[in-house]
């Protein structure tokens, strides 16, 4: 489990295919940068922009894990050299300054505008239709590992794609431009995004206990 709340930002320094041919994942060298590795075992669980990995070598400053094909095909940004959000794996003793997160990516969002807003800026995320029931005004979100607060919702046929879109708004302030990527994201660009865990099992039982009731 994490918080969605950034500890440091590393940098994707290689990308090494793994066996398998076309199917084979890839292991990513990951510069950890500012988060210290000192505690961290082969086994331990690291997000990375969102996605929760497994360490399976370390040096001082270093470390690197495998992401399967199909990891790849379900997120953003863990295919090439650049930098990323990191955050370990929450410890009972630690203070929950986001919300509760599971690291697994639930689909990939589009920025479709991220404007400064007098000394803030706004973040424009067009979501798969699927995750709009997930999305709630006030309500938790994780974008590229960063927990956020949802400030506006607003469901709507795009004619620029095929099928309805979900289309929210996010304010960042100046600490989250300077501690996490996401000051580097422009329009077009694609985002990883979890929904709200608490979300996730409140519809959940709606839909068991509507199923039951017919």
């Amino acid at each position: 489990m994490f918080t969605g709340i950034v500890a440091a930002v590393g940098k994707i320094a290689g990308v090494k295919p793994l066996e398998g041919g076309l199917d084979a994942g890839v292991r990513l060298d990951i510069d950890a940068g500012a988060l210290s590795l000192a505690d961290v075992a082969l086994g331990d669980s690291i997000a990375i922009n969102g996605a929760c990995m497994t360490v399976v070598e370390k040096t001082a400053t270093n470390f690197c894990v495998d992401v399967s094909r199909e990891s790849l095909n379900c997120t953003a940004g863990l295919d090439s050299i650049g930098e990323v959000n990191l955050e370990k794996a929450l410890t009972l003793a630690e203070r929950l300054g986001g919300h509760l997160v599971s690291g697994h990516v639930d689909g990939l969002g589009t920025v479709h505008r991220f404007e400064a807003v007098g000394e803030s800026w706004e973040l424009v995320i067009d979501a798969p239709r699927e995750l709009a029931r997930f999305l709630a005004f006030k309500g938790s979100v994780v974008v590229n590992g960063v927990s956020l607060t949802v400030n506006r919702v607003d469901d709507r046929d795009d004619g620029a794609v095929p099928v309805p879109v979900c289309r929210f708004s996010i304010n960042l302030i100046p600490h989250t431009m300077f501690a996490t990527t996401l000051k580097h994201l422009r329009a077009g660009n694609f985002v990883n995004l979890e929904i709200d865990l608490i979300a996730r099992y409140v519809e959940r039982m709606l839909s068991v206990q509507k199923a039951g009731a017919r």
